[in-house]
């Protein structure tokens, strides 16, 4: 049995109100077989072209980390929502649909303050406004195999992915993360709220943030700012060589 390593990164407060964070490192082992990959919205193509670019160039990074993780045992589950119908024969989405439904409780709902960016203009750096669904299927430099599970934005369909699969901890890439890794139905908030053990994967995933927007960084930053967030408020961090799929016993 493959066991995965996993270095994790926390924020913690360690007096409250101070509002001065410690970042604490940490390790945590996992049954691969326990443990599966969700890709978010990894769409091929996206309105905004700044958006669509960087997810051009994460692709091939994210598929690396896919088929490490899926050699060593994991599962791969690829969130591309909102395009399920066009995979309706694929393996990967007939597996899902064939599922017995298992109904999903009502997740926890954490405090939570506002996210340290203003992306209210919708988050495109690069001039777009106008925010339409251009995208029809998941980007094609990640593969998608018959083994893996191909979802719908649903919480049926997810919960029922981790339970009759027996996972109990997700690792969490792709986009967008102020917006789809925090807030779909395969997102963090829900995971958490369900007590699943959640780490995102912070070198592969990328803010919908527009610099001209409050806190005027820079994208980059403000990509880091939502992760800082993430690791304050809701659950660690780790990076794609942070995953360490070695050991077996």
């Amino acid at each position: 049995m493959t066991t995965l390593r996993i270095e994790l990164r926390r924020r913690l407060e360690f007096f409250t109100g101070s509002d001065v964070w410690t970042t604490v490192p940490g390790s945590q082992e996992v049954p691969a077989e326990r443990c599966a990959l969700i890709i978010s919205d990894m769409w091929d193509r996206h309105w905004s072209r700044g958006a669509t670019e960087r997810v051009a160039a994460m692709a091939p990074h994210i598929n690396q980390l896919a088929h490490r993780l899926r050699d060593h045992g994991a599962h791969i589950v690829h969130a591309p929502s909102e395009t399920a119908d066009a995979y309706a024969r694929h393996p990967a989405r007939v597996g899902v649909t064939e599922l017995a439904r298992l109904d999903p409780p009502t997740p926890v709902r954490l405090p939570e303050p506002a996210l340290p960016i203003d992306d209210s203009d919708g988050g495109s750096d690069t001039g777009e406004t106008e925010a339409t669904a251009v995208w029809t299927a998941q980007h094609p430099a990640i593969d998608i195999d018959p083994s893996d599970a191909l979802i719908d934005d649903d919480h049926t369909e997810i919960y029922s992915v981790l339970g009759h699969r027996h996972i109990t901890t997700v690792l969490l890439a792709g986009v967008h993360t102020n917006m789809c890794v925090l807030g779909r139905a395969f997102g963090i908030r829900t995971l958490v709220g369900w007590h699943v053990d959640t780490v995102l994967v912070r070198d592969l995933t990328d803010a919908m943030y527009n610099p001209a927007m409050p806190p005027h960084v820079d994208h980059r930053r403000g990509t880091e700012l939502v992760v800082e967030h993430i690791e304050k408020y809701l659950c660690p961090t780790t990076t794609s060589t942070g995953i360490h799929t070695g050991a077996t016993r």
